[in-house]
Formats: C-alpha cells, structure tokens, sequence
C-alpha cells in the first residue's frame, strides 16, 4: 500500500527531471533554473503524498495524473522565471510550456467528469497549480510592466494567510463554476504580456480588466463567508449555499 501511495507523486519527479533535462538541452537551463525546478519537483511531490495520506486514496486517478503532469510543466516555467533573473530569457519556451499548462487546465476537470473520479484532493490540487502558475507568471510580468502586477498572483495566497488571521474566513466555500474561469482568463492575460515582451495599451487594458475581475470573485467569496459568520437555521444555510453556487 506505501508503494502504491507515493508511486504517483514519484512519477511526477521523475517528470519534473525530465522536462527540466529537456528545457537544458534545448534553452540552456542554467544551476539557478535547476534548482528551482527541482524545488518545485519535490515540494509537488510532499504536498501530493500528504494529500494522498490525507484522504486515504491509494492510487492516482486518470484526472490527477493530467493536473500532475501540468504541474511538471509549471514547474519548468518556474524554472525559467528563475533563469532569467540570472541570464537571458527564453521567451519562447515559457510561452510554450505556459500555454501547454493552461490547455491541459481544460482537460484535468473533463476526464474527471468523464470517468467519474471527481475528488476533494484532485479540485484542491488542480487549484493549487493554477495559482502558483498564476503566481510564478506575475513575477515576470511584473518586470514588464510594474509590480502592481504582482498583486494577481499574491491573491490566493493573501486569501489563504487572511484565513489563518480570521476565523470566518475559514468557512469552506461552496462550490461555484465562475472562479475556474476567472483563473483562466488571469493565466491568458498574463501568458500574453510574456508573450509580448513590451506590452502596449492593450495588454496593460487587459491585465487591469483581469484584476477586476479576480477582485470580483474573490469579493464574493469574502462576502459570503461574512454573511455566514453567524449560525444560521439549516434552511437558511442551504438557500445561502444554493445562491452563492451561481
């Protein structure tokens, strides 16, 4: 049973090697981008097996082998984020790997839904790799345009460490189709102005039209837990949760 649970993030290693390899052979990844990757390798791999210890599942389903192999890819562009604070940027193979990450985005939640195997460990673990893309994609951004930009990639985790400050916003959020959109959108935009190198009026437009509307999701979200922070009557709870779903 051990070698069952941890097979899958080992795999995911494995991976990250091997697009790290790659990127070495084709770019010239340097020590920098190495390293980092690597961390990314291994922190993927910690996190997944704590998950996996977590919820007691013992093998990795169709859906979390697709969102693992999109996190090896997020981990080569954290890789080439790295890099290029040290050396030149390879404009076009982040562009590649970024646009690879957000196809294969679209892909993870269909095959769950194909095959049944939708899970509270695969949604938590495909949201993780959209944010720290998100996140690894404003840095470099934010060299380009300003790092106002940083605040796109800062929101989940400013989120997370609010919740940790107050109790209400710890209050489990229901579920709501609008976010996985907005997250979306954010990866695009931000994949573009890497894209663009000197980004004009129009991506400056777009990134800002993409902050309002990650402020508007995350607002929601922050609205409906303090509305919840008093007890309610359960019939009062399920309206709340059925209208907030929308």
């Amino acid at each position: 049973m051990l070698r069952e649970v941890h097979l899958g993030p080992v795999i995911g290693l494995i991976g990250q090697l091997v697009v790290l390899s790659v990127l070495a052979g084709t770019v010239g990844l340097g020590p920098v981008g190495w390293l980092v990757g690597m961390a990314c390798g291994l922190v993927t791999t910690a996190a997944l097996s704590h998950g996996f210890t977590r919820s007691g599942r013992r093998t990795l389903g169709a859906a979390n082998r697709v969102t693992l192999a999109r996190a090896t890819l997020v981990g080569g562009v954290t890789a080439l984020v790295a890099d290029a604070f040290v050396g030149p940027a390879h404009v076009t193979a982040l562009v590649g790997l970024a646009v690879v990450a957000l196809i294969l985005d679209g892909v993870d939640g269909w095959v769950a839904r194909r095959t049944h195997t939708v899970s509270a460990l695969g949604a938590r673990f495909d949201m993780e790799v959209d944010a720290f893309l998100i996140l690894v994609l404003s840095v470099y951004v934010a060299g380009l345009v300003g790092p106002w930009v940083l605040a796109i990639g800062a929101a989940r985790y400013a989120f997370w460490v609010a919740g940790g400050l107050v109790r209400w916003l710890r209050r489990p959020l229901p579920p709501r189709y609008w976010r996985k959109p907005v997250a979306a959108i954010q990866g695009i935009v931000l994949t573009a102005a890497v894209a663009a190198q000197t980004p004009d009026v129009g991506i400056h437009l777009a990134i800002i039209v993409a902050m309002l509307l990650l402020t508007e999701s995350f607002g929601r979200d922050v609205l409906w837990q303090w509305r919840q922070r008093v007890p309610r009557s359960p019939v009062a709870e399920a309206a709340a949760v059925s209208t907030s779903a929308v």
